[in-house]
Formats: C-alpha cells, structure tokens, sequence
C-alpha cells in the first residue's frame, strides 16, 4: 500500500514539475523543475526494483545533462533584442507540427500492447546482470546506432560551435 502511495506522489510530483519546465518564463527556473522531474523518475525506476538504471538516471540526467543545460541557458544571450522573430506563419507551422506530433503519438499509443507484470516489483529486469545481458543481446542493434547518434550529436555540436571562430 505504501508503494502506491509513493507511486501517486512521484507521479503528481513528475507531472507537475514537467507542466512548470513548460509554464515558467524563466530558462533557469525551467531547467530546475527538469530536474525535479528526472529525481521523480528515478523514485519510479526504485519504485519498480530498477536501482541501477535510478541510479545512472541521477548521474547522468540530473547531474550531467542538466549542468551542460544550465550552463547553456546562462551564456546564452537571451535578452529580448537578440531573440527570433516570431512570426505568425513561423507559428502556424509549428502549431502544425505539434498537431502531427501529437497525432503519430496517439497513433502508437493505439497500436501498442501492452503486457503488465504480475508483480512488477519482484522482476529482476532492471538490475545490472540482468540489463547487461539484455541490452547487448536483444537490443544490440539500437544500443549501437544510439551511440552512433550520440557521437554524431557531438561532433555537430563541435562544429556549430566552431562557426563563430572564423
């Protein structure tokens, strides 16, 4: 009964720190509400017997990712004279966008199945032997080509980096 109780404050408190990342004006306050919304879903992953993935969850979600993300937003310029004019039509299109977005992920949502475990706190999934063994064999595929973007997200970003320097 508790591990109920913990899984609806985990999740009011997951839902409603990721309804402030959007609502909050100010970039830094957002990219602590992310924050409390990674520490709430690392409670989820404990919540379901999964310590090592809650674990690099927090080192590398909240601790790392949003200390480059924090560390961007605040040398970033973001005075008002240097934003992106936003036009009516650039809105449009992303109003457009975001419908499709959400039309391919109700799609999904529809055409999945989903299998529940009968008592998903005693499923050994998310410990380390158990998800070594998993994602270098059934998962081998997407493991590689993840780590392939990975290392293509970073080299893009050395490039655009470098842009500024000529």
């Amino acid at each position: 009964m508790l591990q109920v109780y913990l899984f609806i404050f985990l999740s009011i408190v997951a839902i409603s720190s990721a309804m402030m990342v959007l609502i909050t004006k100010n970039p830094v306050h957002s990219v602590l509400y992310l924050t409390l919304t990674f520490f709430a879903l690392a409670g989820h992953y404990i919540l379901l017997n999964a310590q090592f993935l809650a674990v690099v969850h927090v080192i590398v979600y909240a601790g790392a990712i949003m200390v480059l993300f924090l560390f961007t937003v605040m040398l970033l310029n973001l005075n008002k004279e240097g934003q992106f004019p936003k036009t009516n039509l650039i809105k449009i299109m992303a109003v457009i966008a975001g419908g499709l977005l959400f039309v391919v992920l109700i799609g999904s949502i529809k055409s999945s199945e989903l299998t529940t475990l009968t008592n998903p706190t005693t499923s050994q999934i998310g410990l380390v032997k158990n998800l070594g063994k998993t994602l270098f064999t059934e998962y081998l595929l997407p493991f590689e080509l993840s780590s392939v973007l990975f290392l293509s997200a970073m080299v893009g970003a050395v490039m655009l980096g470098n842009k500024h320097k000529k």
